[in-house]
């Protein structure tokens, strides 16, 4: 067997370099050997690049990936649906799993804060075989256990990869504080987890979206998604008179629905003041340690507030993300959301692209 690239990060704010694994020579019952096609860059990337996560280094980056088999074990003949997997079949998966038998899996119905959860691109040292569990890589070798999804012919690889684990994240999250026919829906964050939240909120009937953030072509991403109104935070020294500026736009009262989608802590004190008394609040975009940020107590109460956080997804979000895609024209707002692709060689150079908000969405193509 041929050796495989794979671009790794072996530390903190370094430059990822490409090294080769050898691929396995025999696949054992249920693992899947995937060529892949299309690695999304995914923000959590950037958190962990920097070190705002604790993984085992060195470590394949990439947990947003669509691939076609080219080898399946033993036992491996339905995807997560049902449908018949077969050599050369276009496929996603879930990207982490989960044990099924700890104390949240069991017990509490929280699969996401599994005690031995593992995801690909982020808890899998490189330097341990089989080494290929990232998808910056020509291949990767996907786990029995692992929750695939064979694609739709009618959704591109474009749209899945568009689409990301932002998506799959907004799903889980609105599931947890849902928005309501005719709510009003304040985002911050234009980034792949806003446009996924805002698309969510949409499609959930929210009749008002007001989205904050930047830069100014990531505004116009989200007004193609159907934003009815946007500030960018370039524009807003003065953070009380943007509050101000939003609350206004609400109709003074305030959104029934904020959603935290920046990553950066600084914006929860903020985004609490943009609800409406009694509204809810939720933190989809704090996925990495950041630090701390001061907060006043008084508002929650105050203002009455549903305060929800939401830790990844589980497989089943995956498949109602897919079936969104399916069905929907959002496919199509998702592909065009993918500006920048590089080879796998240059991968440090789209991971620095992302970190630096030059693109919409980035992917690195490892087999052009």
């Amino acid at each position: 067997m041929s050796n495989v690239r794979a671009a790794v990060l072996s530390e903190y704010q370094q430059p990822l370099t490409i090294r080769e694994y050898p691929e396995p020579a025999s696949l054992a019952p249920g693992e899947v050997l995937v060529t892949v096609e299309l690695a999304g860059i995914c923000g959590t990337d950037v958190h962990l690049w920097k070190g705002e996560l604790p993984v085992p280094l060195p470590v394949i980056l990439g947990h947003e990936t669509v691939g076609r088999i080219e080898r399946l074990g033993t036992g491996t003949v339905e995807d997560w649906r049902g449908s018949p997997l077969t050599e050369g079949d276009r496929i996603c998966w879930a990207s982490s799993i989960s044990c099924g038998a700890c104390f949240y899996c069991r017990v509490k119905n929280q699969p996401t804060r599994c005690t031995t959860r593992k995801a690909y691109g982020i808890s899998y040292c490189a330097d341990e075989a089989p080494h290929l569990r990232g998808g910056y890589a020509e291949k990767i070798l996907l786990r029995a256990g692992t929750a695939i999804f064979r694609i739709p012919e009618n959704v591109s690889t474009d749209a899945v990869i568009g689409a990301g684990c932002a998506l799959t994240t907004a799903v889980h999250g609105l599931e947890r504080a849902a928005v309501a026919l005719g709510d009003v829906v304040v985002i911050q964050g234009s980034g792949p987890v806003g446009l996924a939240a805002l698309a969510m909120a949409i499609q959930s009937g929210a009749i008002l979206a007001i989205v904050i953030g930047g830069p100014s072509h990531r505004l116009e991403m989200a007004k193609r998604f159907g934003a009815q109104t946007v500030f960018n935070t370039e524009d807003y020294a003065d953070r009380q008179f943007l509050r101000k500026c939003v609350l206004a736009e609400t109709g003074g009262y305030g959104a029934d629905v904020v959603i935290e989608c920046v990553g950066h802590p600084s914006v929860v004190p903020e985004g609490l003041e943009y609800c409406r008394d009694g509204g809810k609040y939720i933190v989809l975009g704090q996925y990495a340690n950041a630090g701390d940020v001061a907060l006043n107590p008084h508002t929650i109460t105050r203002k009455q507030l549903q305060v929800v956080g939401s830790w990844g997804f589980e497989p089943r979000h995956v498949y109602r993300a897919l079936t969104i895609l399916e069905q929907t024209d959002w496919k199509h707002q998702f592909a065009r959301q993918i500006t920048h692709r590089f080879p796998l060689e240059r991968a440090d150079e789209a991971l620095q692209t992302t970190r630096e908000w030059q693109s919409g969405k980035t992917a690195i193509v490892p087999n052009p």
